[in-house]
């Protein structure tokens, strides 16, 4: 079958004018069988999709902490830290200057002495190697000070890491609960117009009054607001973790882990015992109280005499030259201690030790809150993990039963042995239990990952 169309067309309207006829000719044929050409060309005309990146916890921790400005800065703190220790060990060992100099001292005249007689000669040239070496009792606290300051970083980079852990953990399950809340909401839309379409036909037989079909088609209506709401919570919940986990904002990904899946609780005894080894913010604390005692000491270092040694090898002489005019070496070698007794500096010293005494107290005040806060936080998180786990069961209990429920209610309805808001209780019902139980789950795996900001073990299926 053949059509032709006369149209008058500008030249700035030719690309829609062919789009049109087009569009008319596909029309006029006849259409394809499924799965035929036309099909295939359709699908390979679509742009390709961007694959779907599946993701366990693991993978989403380890993608987090690559993410994550905080966590990041806090390991360049560490790193910093094991540089100022490094740099700390190696003042105290011994260092090679190679030092050169032309000196240039005015005369008293020809074939006279300097003018100046702490130098040698009119023109003098050194050029030496130099050892060095120095030993203070301040050099080798401001090590262990460093020494400690890194093991301080190190602790607060853990902390860091771990509570990431725990924000990636309540963002993982959260999507994951958000899914399951987004097709209970589904059920429960379709359970609305199921109901009221019941209702509309028994309203035509004559079985039940119209206010039950108005109460029905609220109640819909109040089950699709819930879906769009489930919906745009999901759609928040992607978007979030997608901000955690992905540096170029890629919210397309599956969850591989089963909200629901079984997760013992580790007892109370192996809870702390793990803290007591493994707690990141008693080792920070003790961490501190060792700082600040090497403080004091470096500080009081300043009333000791310092020790240094210098060994040189090289010239001075009166020619830049291996050999001076009468043909010898003007190589040498010379060594020098020099002992530095501190006598008075207005109370400096004093003044220093004062501040580090304080620091020191402070700290150790910090340690023994840390370690009450440390007994305590074990009692109470445990008790959290264990209330959340035997809740659990519970909700999974009431979100069957509610589902049970509501379907036993519907059929005692049709049958006209229930009334609509019998109906519509158990609809509510069955909606609010299956959220909690979703939000039970995630309050479990959240109280998990908590604990393991104590011990550093994250419990997993």
């Amino acid at each position: 079958m053949k059509s032709r169309c006369i149209i008058v067309l500008s030249w700035a309207s030719v690309a829609a004018f062919l789009l049109s006829c087009a569009e008319i000719a596909a029309a006029q044929e006849t259409p394809a069988p499924a799965g035929a050409s036309s099909t295939k060309d359709a699908q390979q005309a679509a742009p390709a999709a961007t694959p779907s990146v599946r993701l366990t916890l693991e993978d989403a921790i380890a993608r987090a902490r690559k993410n994550s400005t905080q966590f990041q800065a806090a390991q360049t703190d560490a790193a910093i830290a094991r540089q100022d220790r490094y740099q700390a060990a190696a003042a105290l060992l011994p260092s090679v200057t190679y030092n050169n100099q032309a000196l240039y001292t005015q005369s008293n005249g020809p074939g006279t002495p300097v003018r100046y007689i702490a130098n040698n000669a009119v023109h003098e040239y050194i050029s030496q190697a130099n050892v060095h070496e120095s030993i203070d009792l301040q050099s080798i606290s401001a090590f262990r000070r460093a020494s400690a300051a890194s093991a301080l970083a190190k602790a607060r980079a853990e902390i860091a890491s771990r509570g990431l852990v725990v924000t990636v953990v309540q963002r993982y399950y959260g999507v994951a609960a958000a899914q399951l809340k987004l097709e209970a909401a589904r059920k429960s839309s379709d359970e609305g117009d199921r109901f009221l379409k019941l209702t509309q036909d028994l309203e035509k037989g004559g079985e039940v009054a119209h206010s039950d079909v108005i109460k029905a088609e609220l109640q819909m209506q109040e089950r699709r607001r819930q879906l769009l709401e489930a919906q745009l919570g999901l759609l928040n919940a992607r978007l979030d973790f997608a901000v955690l986990i992905f540096p170029d904002f890629n919210d397309n990904f599956e969850l591989v882990e089963d909200l629901h899946a079984t997760v013992p609780l580790p007892t109370l005894a192996e809870v702390q015992q793990r803290a007591a080894r493994d707690n990141p913010d008693l080792r920070a604390a003790l961490a501190l109280v060792q700082q600040t005692g090497h403080e004091v000491t470096g500080a009081r270092a300043g009333y000791l005499p310092s020790l240094n040694f210098d060994y040189f090898y090289g010239i001075d002489a009166t020619r830049f030259a291996v050999n001076n005019e009468n043909g010898f070496s003007n190589l040498g070698t010379s060594a020098l201690a020099t002992v530095n007794i501190p006598i008075w500096n207005w109370g400096a010293t004093q003044s220093r030790i004062k501040q580090a005494e304080l620091r020191r107290t402070q700290a150790q005040r910090e340690l023994s809150l840390a370690q009450r806060k440390l007994l305590a936080e074990i009692k109470s998180l445990y008790a959290e993990a264990d209330t959340a786990l035997n809740e659990l069961s519970g909700l999974s209990r009431s979100a069957e039963l509610s589902a049970e429920s509501l379907h036993l209610t519907t059929l005692r309805y049709r049958g006209g042995e229930a009334t609509v808001l019998e109906v519509v209780d158990a609809q509510t019902t069955f909606a609010q239990a299956n959220a909690t139980y979703q939000d039970g789950a995630v309050r479990y795996r959240v109280a998990l990952a908590n604990l393991q900001t104590l011990t550093g073990v994250l419990t997993t299926p």
